[in-house]
């Protein structure tokens, strides 16, 4: 059973004609035929029944074809990862982060990287809000190689390395009473009303977290998913709000709020990266990961 015959039947099950096929692989309509009639043979069982003009799959060839995309998929992968061993400068890493990440650490990451190896090609995959301690579903079904967490995670099997600490700022619209500070502690703000990020959400539990050690319970005025919508509503002057920096120098002005460097001890989160062990990282995903880890022991130097 040749892989020729097995990539010519998925074509022609998911919809291509046996023209088609014979053009896109420079073969005779008579030839790719053939090899559908033999691979049936093989099988013991017609896998493809003709419906008007074109070719459609029999209720054999449909479950037949669930196995050989995984088989051809397996195959390819296989592939991929031999090129790659021969030319590790040429392959493909694919990286999940979190939204918050995404504005300021994964475009410098991700540019600084690719200055080192041009030819290696980054897959980002933003991962949804969530829980503190547990990966991504990229992460988990290898849908990524690697995943930016901001905040610790552990499973079975899962490597987490700390990368760098990021500050948390307290947000305030520019026209403020504390606005014109150079920074603050929570508890000046304890009366005030707070925007939260929408549960489940480790920002949020971090900032109830950091206020409790600050001695009060936050009145919660207004919720968000994103971050963009919490500054919105901050800077309508709904409420004030715990914020990571995002790689700003602070004090600072942005989209129309007021940046504050927070006194709290604890303010800030642990952005790290994460994968599964036991799982054999390909070369160009390997080095991605050695520049993101030592990218993380630069700035703590």
């Amino acid at each position: 059973m040749d892989t020729e015959s097995l990539r010519w039947f998925q074509l022609v099950a998911d919809g291509y004609t046996v023209t088609e096929v014979s053009d896109v692989f420079g073969v005779s309509q008579s030839g790719v035929s053939r090899a559908l009639a033999r691979l049936e043979d093989e099988v013991g069982t017609p896998l493809l029944h003709r419906q008007g003009r074109v070719l459609r799959m029999t209720y054999a060839g449909s479950a037949f074809k669930r196995h050989v995309d995984a088989l051809v998929n397996n195959l390819d992968d296989g592939l991929a990862a031999v090129g790659e061993i021969v030319d590790p400068e040429s392959g493909v890493v694919t990286l999940a982060y979190p939204l918050s990440l995404g504005s300021w650490l994964v475009p410098g990451l991700v540019g600084a990287f690719r200055e080192q190896h041009p030819r290696v090609r980054v897959v980002i995959e933003r991962t949804a809000v969530g829980e503190d301690g547990r990966i991504s579903t990229q992460l988990a079904t290898r849908r990524a190689d690697l995943e930016l967490t901001a905040a610790r995670v552990a499973g079975q099997g899962v490597v987490w390395q700390h990368v760098l600490d990021e500050p948390f700022v307290l947000a305030v619209s520019t026209d403020h009473p504390l606005a014109g500070r150079s920074e603050v502690a929570l508890a000046e703000v304890a009366g005030e009303p707070f925007v939260l990020r929408a549960p489940p959400s480790g920002m949020r539990q971090q900032t109830l977290d950091l206020c409790r050690a600050a001695g009060f319970i936050p009145a919660v005025a207004m919720e968000a998913e994103d971050l963009p919508t919490i500054r919105g509503f901050v800077a309508a002057g709904l409420g004030v709000s715990v914020v990571p920096a995002q790689g700003l120098s602070v004090p600072a002005t942005f989209a129309r709020t007021r940046l504050l460097p927070l006194t709290d001890v604890g303010a800030h989160r642990e952005v790290g990266l994460a994968w599964v062990d036991g799982r054999p990282l390909l070369p160009s995903a390997e080095a991605f990961r050695r520049f993101v880890l030592a990218s993380g022991r630069r700035r703590a130097g």
